[in-house]
C-alpha cells in the first residue's frame, strides 16, 4: 500500500486495486482571514474510490477537493459497506466534554491490501473507551493526532498506542512550518518506542521495517 500525507489529517491510501482518501481540506482562505496560518499545498487532481470524513470542520471536510465520484462516508457511526469492504465507523468526541465543546468525531477502521487501518480524525477524548477499542480491534496502521489543543497530545496518543498495539503509527495534526497552531511533534517523539523519519510525504508499506519492540512511529516529510 502506498500512502501520501497531504498535511493536517489528510491522507491518500492507494492499494493494488482500490484507493481511499481521508479528511481532505479544500479552500482554507477563511482561516487565513482569521489570522491562522495554513500553508499546506492545495489538494488537486486526486481521485479515490472511497472518501472518508471524520467530522465537519473546515480542515477535514473539503470533499470538493477530491475529483471523480468516490463513495463518501462522512461523520457517522456503524458498520458500512464500501468499495474496500466493510468500514467500521466508531462514534467518538472532539473534546473531553462528551462533544459539547467541539462536536462529534468518527474513528474509521477498514482493511486495504490485507492491512488494518484506523484513522482517528480529531479525537479529543481523555481516553479511549473499552467499547471503542473493541470495535477498532488491532490495527496494523494507526493514524493518530498528536498535536494537542483541540485533540489529544503526546501522552494521550501514547496511551492509545499502548492500548491498541499497532505495528506502525503515522502521527498527524501537529504543528509544522506550514501551520501556525497546535503543538509540534517533539513531545510525541520523545515517548515513542521507535521513530523513522522520512524525507518526503510518501511511503510504501512494503518497505517499512517491522518494529523491534512496541510500535514504529513513521513520520512523513512535511508536504
Amino acid at each position: 500500500m502506498k500512502i501520501r500525507w497531504y498535511g493536517q489529517s489528510a491522507f491518500a491510501l492507494n492499494g493494488a486495486e482500490k484507493s481511499v482518501f481521508i479528511d481532505p481540506f479544500g479552500d482554507m482562505s477563511p482561516m487565513a482571514g482569521r489570522g491562522v496560518q495554513f500553508d499546506y499545498p492545495a489538494i488537486e487532481g486526486v481521485s479515490a474510490d472511497l472518501l472518508l470524513v471524520t467530522h465537519e470542520h473546515l480542515d477535514h471536510n473539503g470533499v470538493e477537493a477530491i475529483v471523480g465520484e468516490p463513495v463518501t462516508i462522512r461523520s457517522t457511526a456503524g458498520r458500512l459497506e464500501s468499495p474496500v469492504g466493510e468500514v467500521v465507523a466508531i462514534a467518538s468526541e472532539h473534546d473531553e466534554a462528551a462533544g459539547t465543546q467541539r462536536g462529534p468525531n468518527t474513528i474509521f477502521s477498514f482493511e486495504l491490501d490485507g492491512l488494518r487501518v484506523s484513522h482517528f480524525g480529531d479525537f479529543g477524548q481523555s481516553a479511549l473507551r473499552p467499547e471503542q477499542a473493541a470495535a477498532i480491534g488491532k490495527p496494523d496502521i494507526l493514524i493518530l493526532p498528536v498535536g494537542g489543543g483541540p485533540t489529544i497530545g503526546a501522552d494521550g496518543a501514547k496511551a492509545i498506542i499502548d492500548q491498541l498495539q499497532p505495528k506502525w503509527v503515522l502521527p498527524m495534526h501537529y504543528r509544522t512550518e506550514k501551520i501556525g497552531f497546535l503543538e509540534p511533534i517533539d513531545a510525541f517523539l520523545e515517548v515513542s518506542a521507535e521513530v523513522l523519519k522520512l524525507d518526503g510525504p510518501e511511503l510504501d508499506t512494503v518497505s517499512l521495517p517491522a518494529p523491534s519492540s512496541g510500535a514504529l512511529t513513521v513520520v512523513p516529510g512535511t508536504p
